[in-house]
Order: structure tokens, then C-alpha cells, then sequence
């Protein structure tokens, strides 16, 4: 330390590079609840407001933050998925009204576990809003009921209102032959209900003309239970019907040779889906997917179970930047890979944070304005070090 002591004063005197190193220590998933109480006296931190909400909190982090006389930090810690909840039921008696309104929405958002006693302060809460939070959601879910009631299916398939058709054209207690009169129905969405019912021929459902949307807000349930049965839900994939195939494909679990035949599938959206939805999705898709998708989505494909395996660091050069990030997720992949990426424009930032970055690297990249939030975000980071680091930034 004395050596690296005396590299890291001279590079405090940097204001980038100190501002690096609180950013990188507000993002370090293993930050240990002293340094991060530490790090909550600083008033501001060179980063985005919302940093508490996402990083990882146990119960004694959790503490902090509700016992935290700044009200933001209190309301940030009720937005923290990981928070712990009998700490967090300190808020139901939060003296400010906006916390413990933030703290009720939360609750119910998240699904939290409820502790014992808080339903009850919270329904004696001196704010009127609150209060209706906790008695909504204790109301019983009204029952959803198809307007009119009492229709025969005669009148269901002949009704002006396209929603009471839509719902006839999938009820398989409306009689074939009833709901084929709408395969011609004037609404597209009342054509598509109809072409995806369980009894009909291939030959049925590509005559009826209809749009298929990349996503359906009802999917027939018949496909949910014919998945589990291999040679039904091969005919399935084989579908001339997208839309059958896009609602198969998200199905959780399917056997090999069905995830086969969808991953191969001309239609983009069912490969997508299939990734997106099936815990059995191919690696090969998954690493094709977030090498191209083009929109918001993309990244999520490396989160998938599939994703992460050995061999990753074969795209340690692939001119692809999202390939040369991938690689760092190669089990297999030792300290040299994590070097020589490093430096790389594109993905050095996520190299520096690898705990496989060596040790002296990772304290010289400490002193590199380039660098200085990454290496600081490392959970390699000596816990010495990191109370280094807060040191020379609460003196400069």
C-alpha cells in the first residue's frame, strides 16, 4: 500500500479521476455496508440520482438507508428490489408522508412479504392516499364478465360489438361451424381469434386472411397444453401459422427437437420469443440475437441461462463490440483475455471491472481518468483500498 499510497495522492489531485472513483464505488455490487456508510456522507456523488435503487442491499445496508436523515435516500431505498423487508417496514412510520406513500405503493408493486403489523398502521395512516392504497388492495378481483351475459352462440357470432366476436371466434364452446362464419369477419383481430382455434385443418387456418401482431394479449391456452406432448407440439412448429408458432415458442420448457425447429424458424419474432421466453432456448440463438438485434431488447439475450458458457472467448476479436463483451462471460477465460480487452474503446470499461483484471492492473487503472470509475467498481477492490479512495476524496 505504501507504494500505490503515494500513485493514488498524486492522482487525486485530478478531479476526474476522483469523481471516477465515487462513481465506481456507488456501482460496486460488493461494496461492505462500512464503506458504503462512509460513501453516504458525501452530500452528492458524480452519479446518477437513482444509484441506491439498483445496487444489491442486505439487511445492515438496508438499515442505513432507512435510517438516513436525507428523505431522497429513504425514498430511494423503497424502490431497492433486493431491500430487506422487516428492515424496510421501519417506513410504514416514516415521519414524511412521501416515504411512507412511496413505501406502501412499493409494497404492493413488488409483491413484497408483508411483516406482521404493517397493513395495519398503514391502513391508520393520517394521509387519505395511503390509506386507499392499503384498502385497494384488500378488495377481491372483480370478476371480468363477457357484455352482454346470456348470449347464445347464434347471437355471440352476429353481435355489432367485435370484442363479444372476437371472444366467440376462441370459445371452443362456440361450434365450429359458428365461429368459421367469421373468418370473414370485417375485423382482423376477430379473423385472427378464429384461425388459431384448436380444431382446425392447416388448410382451415391459411384461408382465413388475417394479421398476425408480433405479440397476442390472449394466447389460445390449447397451445400452453399440447407444448408438454412431443409430437403435438412438433406439428405445432411446423405450422404454416406464425401465429401458432410465436405462442409455442414462448412457452417455458419444450424438448430439443421442437427448440430446434423454432430456433430455425424464418420469422424473426418466433425466434425471438423463443429466446426471450424458453428456458430451453439454443445457445447458438441467443448469441446470434445479441449480436444483431438492433433495438432496446438486445442485451437481455446474454442474461439468459444458455447464454454464459465455455468458448465465449473465441469473439474475444470479433469485430462485433456486444461479441468482444460476451467473451469476458467465458468461464474458462483467465486473467490475459480480461488484460488484452482492457484497453479495447468499446468494452475496456466492463474488462476493468472483471475480477480476473490482476491485481496490480487493476490498481494502476486506479489512477487513469479512463479508467478510474471502472477499477473502482471492481468487486476485486481491497476493502483497504476502498477506504483509501473515500479518504483522499473527502480531503481534496
Amino acid at each position: 500500500m505504501d507504494g500505490l499510497g503515494g500513485t493514488l495522492e498524486r492522482a487525486a489531485a485530478d478531479g476526474d479521476v476522483v469523481d471516477g472513483w465515487l462513481q465506481g464505488l456507488a456501482g460496486n455490487q460488493v461494496l461492505p455496508v462500512e464503506v458504503l456508510d462512509r460513501l453516504l456522507e458525501f452530500d452528492e456523488l458524480p452519479t446518477a440520482n437513482s444509484w441506491l435503487k439498483y445496487r444489491a442491499l442486505d439487511a445492515a445496508a438496508t438499515e442505513l438507508l432507512v435510517a438516513s436523515p436525507q428523505i431522497q435516500r429513504r425514498l430511494d431505498v423503497t424502490e431497492n428490489a433486493t431491500a430487506d423487508v422487516d428492515v424496510l417496514a421501519r417506513l410504514a412510520r416514516d415521519p414524511e408522508p412521501r416515504v411512507r406513500f412511496a413505501y406502501a405503493v412499493m409494497l404492493f408493486e413488488y409483491k413484497r412479504r408483508i411483516p406482521a403489523g404493517v397493513l395495519e398502521i398503514l391502513a391508520q395512516d393520517p394521509e387519505p392516499k395511503i390509506r386507499r392504497i392499503v384498502g385497494e388492495s384488500e378488495k377481491p378481483p372483480v370478476a371480468v364478465q363477457e357484455p352482454p351475459p346470456g348470449l347464445m352462440a347464434e347471437q355471440r357470432v352476429t353481435h355489432p360489438d367485435p370484442a363479444v366476436r372476437m371472444k366467440a371466434a376462441a370459445d371452443p364452446e362456440v361450434p365450429t361451424v359458428l365461429a368459421l362464419r367469421l373468418a370473414e369477419d370485417p375485423e382482423n383481430d376477430v379473423r385472427l381469434a378464429v384461425s388459431m382455434r384448436e380444431e382446425l385443418t392447416e388448410e382451415q387456418r391459411t384461408a382465413i386472411p388475417c394479421t398476425v401482431w408480433q405479440h397476442f394479449w390472449s394466447p389460445p391456452p390449447w397451445i400452453a397444453r399440447q407444448a408438454t406432448d412431443p409430437e403435438a407440439a412438433r406439428r405445432i412448429a411446423r405450422s404454416a401459422h406464425v401465429g401458432l408458432r410465436r405462442v409455442l415458442a414462448a412457452q417455458p420448457h419444450l424438448t430439443p427437437g421442437v427448440v430446434a425447429l423454432l430456433a430455425a424458424d424464418e420469422d424473426e419474432w418466433v425466434r425471438r420469443t423463443l429466446a426471450e421466453s424458453c428456458e430451453d432456448a439454443p445457445h447458438e440463438l441467443l448469441v446470434e440475437l445479441y449480436a444483431t438485434v438492433q433495438d432496446r431488447y438486445w442485451s437481455g439475450y446474454r442474461n439468459h441461462r444458455n447464454f454464459a458458457r465455455p468458448g465465449l472467448a473465441r469473439f474475444a476479436d470479433d469485430p462485433n463490440p456486444r461479441l468482444r463483451h460476451a467473451a469476458l462471460d467465458d468461464p474458462e477465460a483467465g486473467p490475459e483475455l480480461v488484460l488484452r480487452l482492457a484497453d479495447d474503446p468499446e468494452v475496456g470499461g466492463w474488462a476493468v471491472r472483471d475480477p480476473r483484471l490482476p491485481a496490480d492492473e487493476l490498481l494502476r487503472r486506479l489512477t487513469l481518468p479512463a479508467h478510474a470509475a471502472a477499477a473502482a467498481g471492481n468487486p476485486a477492490l481491497p476493502v483497504a483500498v476502498m477506504h483509501h479512495l473515500l479518504d483522499l476524496a473527502r480531503a481534496r
